[in-house]
């Protein structure tokens, strides 16, 4: 990016992977990397000159939900660059269609980027370290595909989570293995930061230091555990189409170092 191409403004639209569930910052609310990616840009800002940020992002959001209440707001604001990851949510409910939900993305993409100068898309995250949800590989990995091929077509960079490797180790994922902790959250600000090019005071894809090693039952038992405690909850309120809180927009977060 050169000198001309400094973003100015940024609107963040999602579910509560952009709201950043997981990442509480030191006055109870959440910050998760869009907040963190929003401090990468404002330092790269000439002296002088005001940063324009807001995260519109909603836990628990659907697609279309999201289209109707966040994309509209993203497109009166006109920031220089949105990052809109959608669709998640949908695709783990039972039943759903990777193909119908891509639809609906694309059309919501190609309303984005008609007014928008820089729309970054997601890809969703490699499920197969999670139990359960491996189980719906195939068909993320069948959304990520139209993703990207939407991204192809409307010149949209694509922020790969999928091929983020370091997020697969469990200290990248919070207590419930659903959101990131606040250490995925800025590997995940960190991989959007060089894809919109610029230098980034660490590397995402550091590796972890190693952990000790854990038997088979034990790691049974955490499994056993984790799914009573989160994710058969996570499911029903998915079902019953469940969301909880309205996003407050976070102060300016400082970077965790890795």
């Amino acid at each position: 990016m050169g000198e001309n191409d400094v973003i100015g403004s940024y609107t963040a639209i999602g579910d509560s992977f952009t709201e950043g569930v997981g990442d509480p910052g030191p006055d109870g609310r959440f910050l998760g990397w869009a907040d963190r990616l929003a401090v990468l840009l404002a330092d790269r800002l000439p002296e002088g000159r005001e940063f324009r940020y807001a995260n519109l992002a909603v836990r628990g959001r659907l697609l279309d939900q999201i289209v109707e209440e966040q994309v509209p707001r993203a497109k009166e604001l006109l920031p220089d660059l949105v990052t809109f990851c959608a669709g998640g949510n949908d695709i783990i409910r039972p039943g759903s269609d990777p193909d119908d939900v891509a639809a609906r993305f694309e059309r919501a993409v190609a309303d984005l980027t008609s007014v928008i100068g820089t729309v970054v898309v997601t890809t969703g995250f490699d499920t197969r370290g999670v139990p359960v949800l491996r189980r719906l590989r195939g068909r993320i990995a069948t959304y990520n595909s139209h993703v990207r091929a939407i991204a192809d077509r409307y010149g949209c960079p694509v922020l790969d989570l999928w091929s983020l490797r370091t997020v697969q180790d469990r200290r990248a994922w919070d207590a419930d293995r659903l959101h990131l902790s606040p250490e995925g959250h800025t590997r995940v600000a960190l991989r959007a930061a060089q894809l919109l090019g610029l230098d980034v005071p660490a590397d995402p894809d550091q590796p972890w230091p190693p952990l000790p090693p854990r038997g088979t039952l034990e790691e049974r038992r955490d499994d056993i555990q984790w799914a009573r405690e989160y994710l058969v909850p996570w499911i029903g309120r998915r079902l019953r189409g469940e969301s909880s809180g309205d996003r407050i927009s976070a102060k300016r977060p400082d970077l965790l170092p890795l």
